[in-house]
């Protein structure tokens, strides 16, 4: 992460860390034989980002209040962090294990949200966006 932190230095563009897909539940770190839970390697996993100099990290919603407090914590206030396994109030979770609303992500810290199938497999993708941008609009 450090070199590629180094490679993009000065160019705009941004490197993220990944932290823990938000497809595994504990049940999937303990079977891949991870000792942490998903909040624990979530936390390592964001220290070496930050000891890497990157921008930010890819994390689940349900870890994006603690991903938001490490960053402050080590000064780091634009730190990114992008939230796939984000689902609109009622819709289906697909396969993933650690979703939240987009406005739930957004009040726990997240600074991107990554709405994937509830956008492109809605009868009206165009209206779901919408949907979603509305939603979040009021926060």
């Amino acid at each position: 992460m450090a070199a590629a932190a180094r490679g993009v230095a000065g160019s705009g563009l941004k490197v993220l860390g990944v932290t823990v897909l938000t497809s595994l539940d504990e049940a999937d770190l303990i079977a891949d034989d991870h000792s942490l839970s998903p909040a624990l390697l979530v936390e390592h996993r964001v220290r070496q980002a930050l000891d890497a100099g990157v921008d930010g990290v890819v994390s689940s919603p349900h870890e994006a209040a603690r991903v938001r407090e490490i960053a402050l914590e080590a000064g780091r206030d634009d730190f990114l962090i992008v939230t796939p396994g984000v689902r609109p109030a009622g819709a289906a979770l697909d396969d993933q294990a650690r979703a939240a609303t987009p406005e739930q992500a957004l009040r726990d810290g997240a600074t991107h949200l990554v709405v994937g199938r509830p956008i492109s497999a809605a009868p009206d993708p165009r209206a779901a966006a919408l949907a979603i941008a509305d939603a979040i609009a009021m926060i």
